[in-house]
């Protein structure tokens, strides 16, 4: 079992940087991609968040394991590899990663993850960190304190993922999309499960956005259908989130 550092080891040189060209602590925002592997979109996510005056990093988890889109559809997207609590690893990785970083404001992190990378995000977050979890031998050796916000688009929330329901132990900021035509979850189970988040403490924001699961993907895959307009809104909503806790006073 890999630790943390060993888990950053494999992951940082598949990891995109985005953001303002100093050397300034900035505050900085990660970003996991869905099952699908990395996608057009998340690009001008992290664009956003350096228009914002953010770093951003975008986490690449197949490359470093030797995947390809082909395997990542027929495998990861069928739960056959890497459920969400494995990819929660590599969660807490990028943040122990990234907040040693010279150029990164440690105290001021958010997580954005899309549909499998959500899951791995709400993970990393309700694990039971004390042991040898999420597929890394110390996790607990990581501070959370410096995660202020979380973007969760379209996470999945199905029977596949049985700690959707888990208590959230770090609760910070968080924005929740939810599609209206999601052919992976009802509305009604999404908000059950973000309420859940709610109760824990969190300041949880739902967005019910009116396309299907991936709506902000430059592609349409039956019953996935892209939508400009929506995929706009999305970016602005991710990036008013960064400007929020940007600003936020510091508990």
């Amino acid at each position: 079992m890999q630790t943390l550092a060993q888990r950053w080891s494999m992951l940082e040189p598949a990891v995109t940087g985005v953001g303002p060209d100093d050397d300034r602590p900035r505050p900085a925002v990660i970003l996991f991609h869905g099952c699908g592997g990395l996608r057009d979109h998340l690009p001008k996510y992290a664009e956003a968040a350096k228009a914002a005056g953010w770093r951003a990093f975008i986490v690449d988890s197949y490359a470093p394991r030797g995947w390809n889109r082909t395997l990542a559809m027929a495998a990861v997207c069928t739960g056959v590899l890497l459920r969400g609590w494995e990819r929660g690893g590599d969660v807490l990785a990028a943040i122990d990663g990234v907040s040693r970083r010279a150029d990164v404001d440690p105290d001021k992190i958010a997580l954005a993850g899309w549909s499998h990378g959500g899951w791995g995000i709400m993970e990393a977050m309700s694990a039971d960190r004390s042991r040898p979890a999420l597929g890394v031998a110390d996790p607990g050796a990581v501070a959370l304190d410096g995660v202020l916000a979380t973007y969760l688009a379209y996470p999945y929330v199905g029977i596949a993922a049985p700690n959707r329901m888990r208590p959230w132990r770090h609760c910070p900021k968080t924005l929740a999309v939810i599609a209206r035509k999601d052919h992976l979850t009802t509305v009604r189970n999404a908000e059950r499960v973000h309420a859940m988040v709610r109760d824990c403490g969190a300041e949880v924001e739902t967005w019910v956005a009116e396309g299907t699961h991936s709506f902000d993907e430059p592609m349409n895959a039956p019953p996935m259908r892209h939508d400009p307009e929506l995929a706009s809104e999305a970016v602005r909503r991710f990036a008013a989130l960064l400007n929020d806790v940007a600003v936020a006073p510091q508990a």
